[in-house]
């Protein structure tokens, strides 16, 4: 095996539209180095678990970090851990998507999500994708609230960066620039090689498309994975649990105090 740990981040899109695909891209970590080994680029679900095949035929272990709920028991409504990320992402001026089986397309019974998971066949258990020495393990994450815990200027009263180019009105191209430049800061914290060349090349698109959007919360999936995987316990955090559904985020400065506010209300473990 060449290779010791690949990083999988994978922005599906939630739904399986071949005129809308999500984004991948791959992250090895082999001794001591960390290198972005697969740039971002569009993948359907299928295409993303081709991606993963060829990764764990090369890798000890695979973690995929998958911007998309993998847990939805609840029938109608929301979970609870998409109140809890709400309570801080509706301060700052975005928005969280309620997950249920209500989701036609998305989480109903014949949804790609399922598909996905089962041909996967990964553990879902973060905290042994941390210290198992092989495996595949999927984590659930969510780059809008990993944004706001890297980037101070991301979180504060109405600050989330407008950076989706397919809301025109809102889209704000010095956005685009700022949460670019949060990624490569990110990335760069844990030495991963390549990373410069991408963020560059993106942060002079001056009129990024919704394509270009899915490579860069990809490429910010792939980092939240690596920073569970690598950075120090006490700075990432786990929302909810193996049964009701949870996300796995940064807290690079600490748990803000108003997820824990929430969590404590709604009866949310973090850890």
């Amino acid at each position: 095996m060449n290779a010791k740990t690949s990083i999988i981040g994978f922005d599906s899109a939630w739904t399986d539209n071949p005129k809308a695909p999500g984004a991948i891209c791959v992250i090895r970590l082999d001794h001591g180095r960390i290198d972005l080994h697969l740039a971002p680029r569009l993948a359907s679900f299928a295409e993303a678990l081709s991606v993963i095949k060829d990764e764990t035929d090369e890798a000890r272990k695979c973690v995929i970090a998958l911007d998309q709920p993998t847990i939805v028991p609840n029938l109608t409504g929301s979970r609870p851990v998409d109140k809890v990320a709400g309570s801080l992402i509706s301060w700052i001026g975005g928005g969280v998507q309620p997950a249920s089986r209500a989701k036609i397309g998305m989480f109903d019974d014949a949804a790609p999500i399922w598909t996905f998971k089962e041909a996967l066949g990964a553990a879902e258990d973060p905290e042994l994708a941390r210290i198992a020495p092989s495996g595949t393990f999927l984590l659930e994450v969510f780059p809008a609230l990993a944004l706001a815990a890297v980037e101070r200027a991301f979180c504060s009263r109405l600050a989330a960066p407008k950076y989706n180019p397919a809301n025109r009105k809102r889209f704000k191209l010095t956005d685009w620039q700022a949460v670019v430049e949060a990624v490569r800061r990110f990335g760069s914290s844990a030495s991963l090689r390549h990373l410069d060349e991408w963020c560059s090349i993106a942060a002079r698109h001056e009129t990024p498309s919704k394509s270009d959007q899915d490579k860069l919360d990809a490429l910010l999936c792939g980092l939240i994975g690596l920073h569970w995987m690598v950075a120090p316990r006490d700075q990432s955090v786990m929302i909810g649990d193996l049964r009701r559904g949870y996300m796995i985020s940064p807290a690079i400065g600490g748990v803000h105090e108003r997820l824990i506010a929430a969590a404590k209300l709604r009866g949310v473990p973090l850890s």
